[in-house]
C-alpha cells in the first residue's frame, strides 16, 4: 500500500465496484484461509482500520508494517506466505484456485503482462503480482536494502530459490480480471465490465429483473461512485412500500399497487448491486434485506388487492383477503415445483401489481383475483407433469 495513484491516493484504496482494491484482496486472502493479514503501509488510516475490523471479525489477525524488513519478525520458517502485489485486482475465484494448487509464482505471457504494467521476469514471462511461497524465504529480506519493494524482492528470492512458475489463464475472452490498477481512470475503465460479470444471471429472466439488469449495467457504476449502493436502493424500495400502505389507508388501492411495482423494481436492482458489493462487510445483510422485502411486498399486495376488490355485504375480512392470499401463495409455490424457464415470471411482483392495479381501476378486481388463483392452481397441477415429459431422462 505504498504505491500512490495519480491522485495521490494509495493504489490499494482505489475503488472498483464500490469496494477498494485492498478489500478485494482481503476477500481473496480470507478465501485462501489466511490466518494473518499483513499490510505494508505508511501508517494506519480509516480504510485500514475498517479492513482490520473485517479481518478480525473473520478470525484473522491483522498487522500493518512500514516496510519489508518488518516481515522478519512476523514470518517464521514454518509459515507459508501468500503475496499480492500493490494494486492487483484479480478475479477472486480464479486467483484462489491458482494459488490454492500449491506453492508457485504466478506468471503471464510477456506481451500481455508488460502492456498491463506488470514486472518482467524473463524473456517470455511477466509477473502476475501474486505468489504462494514458503516462509523461510523471507529470511533473505535481511540482506536487501531497507527500502526494497517487498513483493518484487520476494518474487526474485522465490524464483532464485527454485519455486516453480504457474501461468494464469489467458484473458482473450474478457472474462478474467487480472489487472494492476494504477490510477482512478483505470479503476473506472474496469468497473462496467466487472459489474456486468458480477450480475450475470444464467437463470430465466422476468420483466422487472430484465429491466433491473439493464439499469444496473448502465447506471451501476455511477450509483456506486455517487456513494449510493444496494442499501440506498433498499431504503428507497422500503419508502415506496410505505407509500403504498399509506395510499391503501386513504383508499387509493390501485395507486398503492403501482407503488408496489416500482418498489419491487428497486428491490430487484438492489439485489443485483448487492452481488457487486458482496465482498463488503454489508453484503450478506443486504441479501437478507432483499429477501425480507419480497415477503413484505407480498403482504402489501394481498392487503391492497383484498380491500380494493369489490366487496359484498355478507363478506367478512378473511373472506375479502382470501382470494388475494391464495393467488400470491400459489405464485410463490409454483416456481418451486415447475422448472420451465418461463416459470420465473411467476416471481415477478411488479407485473402482478400492475395487473391487479388495472383490474381494480376497471372494477374487475374480484374476477381477476379469482381467475388468477384458479389459473395458478391449474398450472401447479399440470405444468410439473409437462416438465417431466420435456426433461431428458
Amino acid at each position: 500500500m505504498l504505491e500512490l495513484a495519480d491522485a495521490g491516493l494509495p493504489r490499494a484504496f482505489l475503488r472498483v465496484g464500490g469496494a477498494t482494491i485492498a478489500r478485494h484482496q482481503l476477500r481473496l486472502a480470507l478465501a485462501l484461509r489466511c490466518e494473518r493479514i499483513i499490510c505494508i503501509a505508511r501508517g494506519m488510516s480509516p480504510e485500514l482500520i475498517e479492513l482490520q475490523h473485517d479481518a478480525e471479525a473473520r478470525g484473522a489477525q491483522f498487522h500493518v508494517i512500514p516496510g519489508a524488513r518488518s516481515l522478519l519478525g512476523l514470518i517464521t520458517a514454518t509459515d507459508e506466505l501468500f503475496v499480492l502485489g500493490d494494486g492487483l485486482f484479480a478475479s477472486p475465484d480464479t486467483a484462489a484456485a491458482l494459488l490454492d494448487q500449491g506453492q508457485a509464482v504466478l506468471v503471464q505471457p510477456i506481451e500481455q503482462g508488460l502492456a498491463a504494467g506488470f514486472e518482467r521476469i524473463d524473456i517470455n514471462h511477466a509477473s502476475a503480482a501474486a505468489m504462494f511461497i514458503p516462509g523461510r524465504l523471507v529470511e533473505s529480506i535481511a540482506e536487501l536494502p531497507s527500502d526494497c519493494d517487498a513483493a518484487s524482492a520476494l518474487q526474485r528470492i522465490a524464483l532464485q530459490g527454485g519455486v516453480r512458475q504457474r501461468a494464469i489463464p489467458g484473458m482473450e475472452n474478457g472474462a478474467l480480471f487480472w489487472n494492476l490498477v494504477r490510477s482512478d481512470s483505470e479503476a473506472h475503465a474496469l468497473e462496467p465490465r466487472w459489474i456486468r460479470q458480477r450480475i450475470r444471471d444464467d437463470s430465466a429472466l422476468y420483466p422487472s429483473r430484465a429491466l433491473a439488469l439493464f439499469t444496473v449495467q448502465r447506471l451501476g457504476s455511477s450509483i456506486l461512485h455517487a456513494g449510493s449502493g444496494a442499501a440506498h436502493l433498499i431504503i428507497g424500495a422500503a419508502m415506496l412500500a410505505a407509500i403504498a400502505i399509506g395510499a391503501g389507508w386513504l383508499g387509493f388501492y390501485a395507486t398503492g399497487l403501482v407503488f408496489c411495482a416500482f418498489g419491487w423494481f428497486l428491490c430487484e436492482a438492489a439485489g443485483l448491486l448487492a452481488r457487486v458489493e458482496a465482498g463488503t462487510s454489508s453484503g450478506q445483510r443486504l441479501f437478507n434485506q432483499v429477501s425480507s422485502y419480497g415477503l413484505a411486498i407480498d403482504a402489501i399486495i394481498i392487503g391492497l388487492a383484498g380491500f380494493g376488490a369489490e366487496a359484498h355485504p355478507w363478506q367478512s375480512l378473511p373472506d375479502r383477503l382470501f382470494p388475494a392470499f391464495m393467488l400470491v401463495a400459489l405464485l410463490r409455490i409454483l416456481p418451486r415445483v415447475v422448472s420451465l424457464r418461463w416459470s420465473a415470471w411467476f416471481q415477478d411482483r411488479a407485473v402482478l401489481a400492475v395487473i391487479l392495479a388495472g383490474a381494480l381501476a376497471g372494477g374487475a378486481g374480484n374476477f381477476v383475483l379469482h381467475a388468477g388463483a384458479v389459473i395458478a392452481a391449474l398450472a401447479g397441477i399440470g405444468l410439473p407433469g409437462l416438465t417431466k415429459r420435456l426433461t431428458r431422462p
